[in-house]
C-alpha cells in the first residue's frame, strides 16, 4: 500500500504520513480537522495497513496525524504493532507527536533509532473547553522528560490561542524542546487568538531560548508572508 503524501497544513518537514490507527480520538479537540469527515468510527487499527505499507527509506514520516497514538484508549499492542513496524524501516525519520506524552515514555525502547517526539501546547490557560486532552503544563512535564532521556524533542504551539507571555515561555522551556513550531488555526473554528503584537513578542521570547519555525498560517495573524 502507498504512503500518504504530505499536504495541506502539515508540517513542511514532513514528507509522508501514516496512520493505521484510526477513528475517534479521545481527547476530542474541537478544532480536529478530522472532524469535517463527520461522525467518526470507533477506533481501530487497519491491519492490512499495517502488514502491506511499505514505509520505504529516506522519507519523514508523520506517525498517527489521524489519531493520537498515545491516548489513553490506544491498546497497548496496537501502538508496539505500529512501533515494530517502524523498527523495519530504520532508514527513515519518524515524527510520534501526542498531547498525552506521559504515556511515551512507557515504549521509549522500542521507539525508531531516528525519532522526533513532540506535544502541542495551544496556551498555558486552561483549555478544557476545546479539548479532553491532558493538561498543557503536564504535557510540557512530560515532554521535558523525554528530552532528559535522551530524545529529541519539539513543541508545536497550534492553532495558537490567546496566553500570558511569560508562563507560556515558562512552560515551553519546561518542556526542553530542541525547536518550537508556531502556527495558527487554519479552519475558522473561532479561537480566542492572540493579537500580532503578542505573537511577535512570544516569537522574540523564544528565540532567546531554543530555535523557532513558524507556519505559513501564522501570517494571518502577523499579516505577513515569508
Amino acid at each position: 500500500m502507498p504512503l500518504k503524501e504530505q499536504k495541506g497544513n502539515m508540517y513542511e518537514f514532513v514528507t509522508h504520513m501514516w496512520s493505521p490507527v484510526r477513528g475517534k480520538c479521545v481527547h476530542d479537540c474541537s478544532y480536529c480537522y478530522m472532524k469535517v469527515w463527520g461522525e467518526l468510527p470507533d477506533l481501530y487499527i487497519d491491519r492490512r495497513d499495517l502488514k502491506n505499507t511499505n514505509l520505504g527509506e529516506g522519507n519523514f514520516i508523520f506517525i498517527g496525524h489521524t489519531v493520537d497514538l498515545f491516548a489513553d484508549d490506544v491498546p497497548e499492542e496496537w501502538i508496539n504493532s505500529v512501533l515494530d513496524k517502524l523498527n523495519q524501516f530504520p532508514k527513515n525519520r519518524y515524527l510520534l507527536q501526542s498531547k498525552n506524552p506521559a504515556r511515551m515514555m512507557a515504549f521509549k525502547d522500542k521507539f525508531p533509532k531516528d525519532v522526533l517526539l513532540g506535544t502541542t501546547i495551544e496556551t498555558n490557560r486552561d483549555n478544557t473547553y476545546i479539548s479532553k486532552a491532558p493538561k498543557m503544563w503536564d504535557r510540557a512535564s512530560a515532554l521535558g522528560d523525554l528530552a532528559d532521556a535522551g530524545f529529541e524533542t519539539m513543541v508545536t504551539i497550534e492553532p495558537i490561542l490567546d496566553f500570558d507571555l511569560e508562563e507560556l515561555v515558562d512552560m515551553v522551556v519546561d518542556a526542553n524542546p530542541v525547536w518550537v513550531n508556531i502556527g495558527a488555526d487554519s479552519k475558522k473554528h473561532n479561537l480566542p487568538e492572540p493579537s500580532k503584537d503578542k505573537v511577535k513578542q512570544l516569537i522574540e521570547a523564544l528565540q532567546e531560548k531554543t530555535d523557532v519555525e513558524l507556519k505559513r498560517n501564522i501570517n494571518r495573524i502577523l499579516n505577513t508572508w515569508r
